[in-house]
């Protein structure tokens, strides 16, 4: 699966689609009520109940696999083509070489390949490091139908609760499709020993209704596993909570990883990134628009160019610019939405609404 679903903003990762004569088929394909949004207590008390206005086109919702066959279009793609390698200053271009072995040189690779690029090594040594928060991922499907209780906890939209260095999330996409992402502060082997790293003791463990033998350590491929004892991470939470979980079809591990907040990188002739190559930050709701917005800002740069390379120094400068501005802002975002004080979380979401 593609992943779960975009907000797409106006001034972002809209007007890229604009750009490419696509923002059309967006509104025709996009969600503005998935923009709607509420906040519960641990207890299930609600705290913030936000719903867009009908006219309200700031940040609607999009499937990301809906919004990858609007890209695509009639584009001739090569799919299963590996990257292994690319050398840049060759004497006839920039070298890729491919996983199945053959190797091809061009004027300008652009590596938009996400957090663990295969590009970047020809332009940056650096590389992703681990936020401190890991996201456990799972999904339900036919929501209105075979949990219609959960289906009004989420509404329209996404509902989120936040505890001591714990949240909850749920979004909805379309064709009553939800995905989960349960969020904590753990170290990366958090899951080799539950008691050590995560205070759950056998006790607990058992209380919560884990296996007698899963106390030390759990199997993350164990997907009966993972759902048995994920909810004892959040004990004490309300139990139509807590069932966002027990429901779930199938679990994911995604622990978070960003980049230096101020990545940048000595320009070299015939290679740059863009997107989460570029700058992977946190998973707040910026990343794809950026993406997307530099892709359309390249292009015109690169049709326009009497200087190609001229052109492509200048893309970096604005990129480097402008992402690092959202760096800082969703690092700072992050340690407030899984914190010790979840206070903080709920202060975050009223200072963005009320901007």
């Amino acid at each position: 699966p593609p992943g779960g679903t975009l907000d797409l903003h106006e001034n972002l990762g809209q007007l890229a689609l604009d750009k490419a004569g696509l923002l059309a088929g967006f509104q025709a394909l996009s969600r503005p009520e998935g923009q709607a949004m509420r906040i519960l207590d641990t207890d299930g008390t609600v705290l913030r109940d936000w719903q867009p206005r009908p006219d309200d086109r700031a940040n609607p919702e999009i499937d990301r696999g809906q919004l990858r066959d609007l890209l695509l279009g009639p584009l001739d793609v090569q799919w299963g083509r590996g990257v292994t390698e690319v050398v840049p200053g060759t004497r006839d271009g920039v070298l890729v070489r491919f996983a199945d072995g053959r190797q091809e040189t061009f004027d300008l690779v652009v590596g938009a390949d996400g957090a663990w690029s295969r590009v970047r090594p020809a332009v940056s040594s650096a590389t992703p490091h681990y936020t401190g928060v890991t996201l456990v991922e799972t999904s339900l499907d036919d929501v209105d139908t075979r949990h219609p209780d959960l289906a009004r906890l989420i509404g329209d939209g996404s509902v989120a609760v936040y505890g001591v260095n714990r949240a909850l999330v749920a979004q909805r996409n379309s064709g009553g499709h939800v995905k989960v992402y349960a969020q904590f502060r753990a170290p990366l082997d958090w899951h080799t020993d539950l008691d050590r790293h995560m205070g759950l003791n056998r006790r607990a463990g058992l209380d919560a209704g884990l296996d007698a033998d899963m106390d030390a350590g759990l199997d993350l491929a164990d997907g009966e596993a993972v759902r048995s004892s994920l909810p004892a991470l959040f004990d004490g939470w309300a139990a139509p909570v807590l069932d966002l979980l027990r429901h779930g079809a199938a679990f994911v591990h995604r622990p978070l990883y960003v980049l230096p907040v101020s990545h940048t990188w000595a320009h070299v002739p015939g290679v740059t990134l863009l997107g989460d190559a570029a700058h992977l930050m946190p998973p707040l709701g910026v990343g794809a628009n950026l993406a997307m917005l530099e892709g359309a800002e390249l292009a015109e740069s690169v049709a326009a160019a009497a200087d190609l390379d001229e052109a492509v120094r200048a893309f970096e400068e604005q990129m480097w610019a402008r992402a690092g501005r959202w760096a800082k802002i969703t690092a700072a975002g992050l340690e407030r939405l899984v914190s010790p004080d979840p206070a903080e979380a709920l202060a975050l979401f009223d200072e963005i609404q009320s901007s």
